[in-house]
């Protein structure tokens, strides 16, 4: 433990803590058990009925802030103004959907004092559901043929390129498997309305979903990296439950990777397992995922290393872990007062 330890403000987004949850909640409680440094977490909410701004020694402050679409300029100007009132020492981005508009701004915020600790553009790019294939060939990752389309009329042309079952994909977030091509429009229209265009069809790979959590450099140097798999899975997609895995195979092709990309800040794996031990990679979601505490109790904390890099604190690469750990999540009705929601609707913050 250090004698004197510093003490950061962190700003956290991804509050939703429901059945959809963002990773700001297990990222907070990453933190808050650091022996490095203090901190104070604010928060920063899109609506103010995120279940993380009402839990009990979570945040001690909440903001509203606008949606990423209102644009870059009035995203940041909002940010710098809660800085104004209450500097922040760093942002953890938590959602994919606002990734984009903070790497955008980096510049902005460093020259404001504001560290941030993401990926390069380039790197968020390249790793798109719309670009994967592409990057699995240039990085030799196995990957599942995927085809964006644009509308409707292009879905009779599937049955030509894909077999049934096919996933159907958002740009941003969700998954659906399709039978038929009847399924295909129906989860077509479901996610363009939510996401927008365009949609991904991926080839279905049967196997077991394995994941991976992991934390770059931006040198090459993978810092942490702990992979479980799905014990429970939600009908939208998410692990309620998991399981650390001894996987090497696994943690190889993460580490290389890594290396290969040179990889800046938190990312989760998502990979196919066949029967005949294949790995298929079907994702990379370019951020701290919402299962990372699972990470934290195997013990890797990751949120605790992603804050000393950003702050400039050599972090050593974290190799061990506990295999074998598991996560469960459950339910919990939060008791609040109707004054605190009326305070952060009409104030913005809480």
């Amino acid at each position: 433990m250090m004698m004197n330890k510093p003490t950061y403000t962190i700003a956290v987004t991804g509050l939703n803590n429901t059945d959809n949850p963002g990773p700001g909640i297990p990222v907070v409680r990453g933190i808050r058990e650091s022996e490095k440094f203090n901190v104070r977490i604010i928060g920063l909410a899109y609506e103010n009925l995120e279940p993380g701004i009402y839990m009990n020694g979570a945040l001690d402050k909440t903001y509203l802030i606008p949606y990423p679409s209102v644009g870059i300029g009035p995203y940041v100007e909002r940010i710098l103004e809660i800085h104004k009132k209450d500097p922040i020492d760093l942002i953890i981005p938590n959602l994919d959907a606002e990734l984009y508009t903070f790497m955008k701004a980096e510049k902005t915020l460093i020259q404001n004092n504001i560290k941030t600790y993401l990926p390069t553009l380039e790197q968020f790019e390249e790793r798109q559901k719309t670009n994967l294939n592409r990057f699995g060939e240039k990085y030799d990752v196995p990957v599942p043929k995927s085809k964006t389309i644009a509308s409707v009329n292009d879905i009779p042309d599937l049955r030509d390129e894909f077999d049934y079952p096919l996933l159907v994909k958002g740009k941003f977030y969700d998954a659906y498997i399709a039978y038929n091509s009847e399924q295909v429009i129906n989860h077509y229209n479901k996610i363009s309305a939510k996401w927008g265009l365009p949609v991904i069809i991926q080839e279905f790979i049967k196997g077991t979903e394995v994941n991976v959590a992991a934390l770059g450099d931006g040198e090459g140097n993978t810092i942490a990296a702990v992979p479980m798999r799905k014990q429970y899975i939600t009908d939208k997609g998410k692990a309620w439950s998991g399981i650390t895995l001894g996987d090497k195979k696994l943690l190889q092709i993460t580490n290389d990777l890594i290396k290969k990309t040179r990889w800046k800040g938190g990312m989760e794996l998502e990979m196919i397992k066949t029967n005949q031990g294949e790995y298929y990679m079907i994702e990379i979601n370019p951020r701290i995922p919402a299962w990372i505490y699972l990470a934290v109790g195997a013990g890797q904390n990751i949120p605790e290393a992603l804050v000393l890099m950003a702050m400039g604190e050599k972090t050593e690469p974290m190799k061990e872990y506990e295999i074998g750990k598991m996560f469960i999540r459950y339910s919990y009705d939060l008791i609040g007062n109707i004054g605190d929601f009326e305070k952060l609707s009409i104030s913005g913050e809480l």
